[in-house]
């Protein structure tokens, strides 16, 4: 048994079938292997797993040495949001219906497991956003590992956001609103609005204009240690909301500053010996499904 990982914290949707199944399956598992088992208290009072232990979530972080989570890219992200400022790693199990972020699928669930407690894996760092929500002395505060959404509060009315980068202004967004994606959320909303696919590695930023009034407001790309401001230039009825990996920050207002920046801290994610981002690439977005041939290419 690897002794790097061998408290192994598991998270999911225990509400789904599907996914209480694959935790009572992997957590029994583990226990049979001698590993430490962990779950959300929540969690631990719905499935039926002897032996595991249950935990407060806020520490699941300081406690396990890996978090191994469930479901869909939705579960990974409550994942980072439950390991962030840690140094606790990340493996995602995908039962979702795309899912960028969770490598292994259920009928390789078992041995791909297995060869990531052996020590057979690769891991890459993502970064987080710092997003803070201010008013005066009043400031509310969240982490994002995929993006942060400003968007319109009511059909048919527009929000200028004025944005500025470094100090330096840049334009204000007219239309439905602007996504500031990091590169592990260029796959996300912000693909859907035109933005381009930006690879992890990459310490990069996107702005991306949600159905611009003007189709010359373009998506951006930023280096990553910018320091982002935005405020409302103008703002329909109502505050405008702020969400952070789909969590509510809070509304904006016209007298309020959005305040994004670069985390410190990284997300550590744990893929696969045999992952590969461009394959996986072409199996999720389905490049080549209509083209002659979609073998890859001999040497």
């Amino acid at each position: 048994m690897n002794k790097k990982f061998r408290k192994i914290a598991l998270v999911g949707k225990h509400r789904e079938s599907a996914e209480a199944k694959a935790m009572v399956a992997l957590g029994a598992h583990l226990l049979a292997a001698g590993h430490e088992v962990l779950l959300p208290a929540a969690t631990a009072g719905k499935i039926e797993l002897p032996g595991a232990q249950a935990c407060d979530p806020e520490k699941l972080a300081a406690t396990a040495d890996l978090l191994i989570a469930i479901g869909g890219d939705g579960t990974m992200l409550d994942a980072a949001s439950l390991v962030a400022g840690s140094r606790t790693p990340v493996l995602g199990i995908n039962r979702g219906r795309l899912g960028f972020l969770a490598d292994i699928g259920q009928a390789d669930m078992l041995p791909k497991v297995d060869e990531v407690l052996a020590g057979n894996y690769q891991e890459d760092q993502r970064l987080y956003l710092e997003v803070s929500l201010s008013s005066g002395a009043k400031e509310k505060s969240l982490n994002a590992l995929n993006d942060v959404v400003i968007q319109r509060s009511e059909t048919g009315r527009m929000v200028d956001i004025e944005t500025t980068v470094d100090g330096q202004y840049v334009n204000t967004h007219t239309g439905d609103g602007l996504i500031i994606a990091t590169a592990t959320g260029s796959t996300a909303y912000a693909l859907s609005c035109g933005g381009p696919i930006i690879q992890p590695s990459l310490d990069a930023l996107l702005l991306v204009p949600v159905c611009s009034h003007t189709l010359s407001d373009r998506p951006i790309v930023i280096p990553a240690n910018s320091a982002i401001s935005l405020r409302l230039a103008r703002s329909p009825r109502g505050n405008v909301p702020i969400f952070c990996d789909g969590h509510l920050l809070g509304n904006m207002g016209e007298n309020q500053t959005l305040s994004i920046r670069a985390s410190k801290h990284r997300l550590t994610l744990i893929h696969p010996a045999d992952y590969d981002y461009y394959r996986m690439l072409r199996s999720k977005l389905r490049w080549g499904d209509s083209s002659r041939s979609n073998r890859e290419p001999t040497t």
